[in-house]
């Protein structure tokens, strides 16, 4: 079946955002609408689309191909794509809004909930006073790390994947990352052949950094959960803290763009971001406007 029959019909979309990182999200509980780069493009468009850091596409996790395997365990997939159209493991803000719209939906109520990625199954908790906890899974810190330049100033970036890549840089002041149009160059670009986010981060307080990112795909956003979650991780090494080794949870606030999150990283590694998740409106996308969109 072509992109063109498959979407003969308006498509329904939601817009909804968490600590600004906004989204579009096309339910599709069948995986019946047809998403190619180029249509993704340009409902992230701010002009000429709908506008949107990203796109929330939501299947049934046994109706997609990618999801099949996680279905017993998640009954819904979360197929993310960047504002480019390009395919992304992982969006931390992304999950928190994907789990608010299912419950907005009727298909969940307040409470847990498990949501299907392409970084593997991760863990929701839904709280009644809106907040939304997603258990982000465990940081791997690959010892191969980047510099990150920005004019004449260059840091060391400590690489953190977060299911999704990372290089976290720390900076006296968040003014020095320029204006984040362009990917700041980094080296050695082989440490990340599938791209990277990028973020900048400065001290605020005792366990408190704000931080600006680079987001691949999609330029500077408001802000990025995975990043939030780096950030906290390569503070709290860059702090001599390792709750495996101390026993002990550490949490430290992550303000962004957006607003703030809260990151709190566990003994057993697995990491748990608390913030906020909105749906700001809905309705439908016409037909032919995909018709032009694939010309």
């Amino acid at each position: 079946m072509t992109t063109e029959s498959r979407n003969s019909a308006p498509i329904a979309f939601l817009k909804g955002h968490g600590t600004e990182n906004d989204f579009v999200i096309v339910p599709d509980p069948e995986n019946a609408v047809g998403l190619p780069a180029a249509v993704v493009a340009r409902l992230c468009d701010r002009r000429a689309g709908i506008g949107g850091d990203g796109v929330l596409h939501v299947v049934r996790s046994a109706a997609h191909p990618e999801a099949r395997h996680m279905a017993d365990d998640a009954e819904w997939f979360m197929d993310y794509r960047n504002a480019d159209g390009s395919v992304a493991e992982m969006c931390g803000n992304g999950v928190r809004v994907f789990a608010r719209y299912l419950q907005h939906a009727g298909h969940v109520t307040a409470g847990d909930l498990a949501v299907a990625t392409r970084g593997g199954v991760k863990r929701v908790h839904l709280a009644k006073n809106g907040d939304v906890t997603v258990s982000m899974g465990r940081a791997r810190l690959p010892e191969d790390g980047v510099t990150v330049t920005v004019g004449a100033r260059s840091w060391p970036a400590r690489n953190v994947n977060m299911g999704n890549p990372h290089a976290v840089a720390f900076v006296e002041d968040l003014g020095h990352a320029g204006d984040l149009y362009a990917e700041p160059p980094y080296t050695p670009a082989a440490v990340y052949p599938d791209g990277v986010n990028i973020e900048f981060a400065a001290d605020r307080g005792p366990r408190h950094l704000a931080m600006r990112v680079h987001e691949r795909g999609a330029a500077e956003t408001r802000s990025c959960g995975t990043g939030a979650c780096a950030v906290a991780v390569a503070a709290a090494r860059r702090d001599g803290t390792d709750p495996a080794e101390t026993g002990t949870p550490v949490t430290y606030t992550v303000d962004v763009l957006g607003g703030r999150l809260v990151i709190t990283e566990r003994p057993d590694g697995e990491i748990e971001m608390t913030g906020p998740a909105v749906i700001v409106a809905e309705g439908h996308v016409d037909p032919a406007w995909f018709a032009t969109t694939l010309v």
